[in-house]
């Protein structure tokens, strides 16, 4: 049996529930945008990757209110997160070659939200073949590159987007 390492996985499984404030908040707060993952902003919300991806390449668009209601939405916040998941499914494309998107956003704790008073967008890439052996047997995933090297990769893209 062949060892996968993921280190940046063992901070999310000793981390635990946290009351310590909004990781999401202060992502939009600071000014560090590579050791937040932020890929983008604008005047409503911002892009973000996910530090426990479902797959590479995996973005979240966040308003910048935090805000945990759909319904609690501005029709200007959301058409800025539907801006930021149209440039996203664009750039995707062409920066990793995906082949198909999930996006989503779930909506309170009971349906699967990790963090479920900041509302949020889930931009998860696709590839034909990219689900296999490895979740069914063994509750693995495999992610095939770092998470700072595919932000390295994408931010450049995401320069170049005119929100």
């Amino acid at each position: 049996m062949e060892d996968i390492w993921a280190p940046w996985r063992m901070e999310y499984i000793e981390r635990g529930e946290s009351d310590e404030g909004c990781f999401l908040c202060d992502a939009r707060d600071s000014s560090d945008d590579r050791g937040h993952l932020v890929l983008d902003r604008r005047a409503e919300a911002f892009l973000i990757m996910n530090r426990y991806p479902y797959t590479n390449a995996h973005l979240m668009a966040v308003p910048n209110r935090h805000v945990a209601d759909l319904e609690s939405l501005t029709p200007n916040e959301i058409a800025e997160l539907m801006r930021l998941v149209q440039d996203s499914v664009g750039i995707l494309k062409g920066a990793v070659a995906a082949q198909g998107f999930n996006v989503g956003i779930n909506l309170g704790r009971v349906a699967g939200a990790g963090v479920a008073d900041h509302l949020h967008i889930h931009i998860v890439p696709r590839w034909l073949g990219d689900t296999n052996f490895m979740p069914v047997c063994s509750d693995f995933k495999v992610i095939s590159e770092h998470i700072v090297a595919t932000y390295d990769r994408l931010k450049p893209y995401f320069e170049k987007c005119v929100g």
